[in-house]
């Protein structure tokens, strides 16, 4: 072999050589490039996948906000009108107290045992013992009686946004004449005289008033003394909101939502 041959054949080794180590570099690289086409490739997808969830936590952030704040505008109405109705009952308290103390300034040279003021249950009961109103075991009023029942009419007239209602009580003693039936009868009777008074001579508007007879069944005290019997047989007159202001008062308003 000639010297010419012999590196000839060398550089065509060496070519050859070279070759193959550039085609398994080449290949390699294929390799890498496809790999980081499939990572690019899974971080594509997880990209579009996250910014899927991002719009649908946009959503439901978006709704939930609009959720919360009808719940709060609920809140907000039911706080006024717990705020409301609580201004409203001071100023009916404000208005028991004064409507007290001008009955009791109005009866003042009356004898307490005979005619009690107070408040019980929001509302102002006046309390008149049957002797001073009517003569036992009859409904017909005393003259005492159209005394203290004009006084309080001057108060009752004075507060037109308020309502009456008598309430006729007795003792257990049982009750059986040939005007009076029993103790319902009596009690319905003496309210009823009551209210007609009021109406006719002291000119308190019918329809503010109502009649009502408890008979024997609503006691102040134990009917076993005579003077538990004499606490018993009285003539209430209890002074009211009127009704339809006072449920309305009450009414919820309507929530949000």
């Amino acid at each position: 072999m000639t010297r010419a041959k012999y590196f000839c054949l060398i550089g065509l080794l060496f070519l050859y050589s070279c070759g193959r180590k550039a085609k398994k570099e080449i290949a390699l690289k294929d390799q890498q490039i496809s790999q980081l086409q499939e990572q690019l490739d899974h971080i594509h997808n997880t990209n579009s996948s996250l910014l899927d969830r991002l719009s649908d936590l946009s959503v439901i952030s978006k709704t939930g906000a609009e959720s919360i704040n009808k719940s709060l505008e609920s809140i907000n109405q039911q706080y006024a009108f717990i705020e409301n109705l609580t201004t409203k009952i001071q100023e009916k308290d404000s208005i028991n107290l004064a409507l007290v103390m001008n009955l009791k300034r109005s009866l003042s040279d009356i004898n307490d045992q005979d005619v009690q003021v107070e408040v019980r249950g929001g509302v102002v009961y006046v309390s008149i013992s049957d002797k001073m109103l009517f003569r036992s075991g009859s409904s017909s009023l005393t003259s005492q009686a159209r005394d203290v029942l004009g006084k309080l009419a001057t108060v009752i007239n004075d507060h037109d946004d308020l309502n009456v209602l008598v309430e006729g009580h007795t003792d257990n003693v049982p009750m059986n004449t040939e005007c009076i039936v029993d103790n319902w009868d009596l009690s319905v009777k003496r309210a009823t005289s009551v209210v007609r008074t009021l109406q006719n001579d002291y000119y308190v508007s019918p329809d503010r008033m109502t009649a009502g007879g408890r008979s024997e069944y609503v006691p102040k005290a134990a009917n076993d003394s005579a003077s538990g019997r004499s606490e018993n047989r009285r003539t209430e007159i209890i002074i009211t909101p009127k009704l339809d202001q006072f449920f309305k008062l009450l009414e919820a308003p309507k929530l949000a939502g």
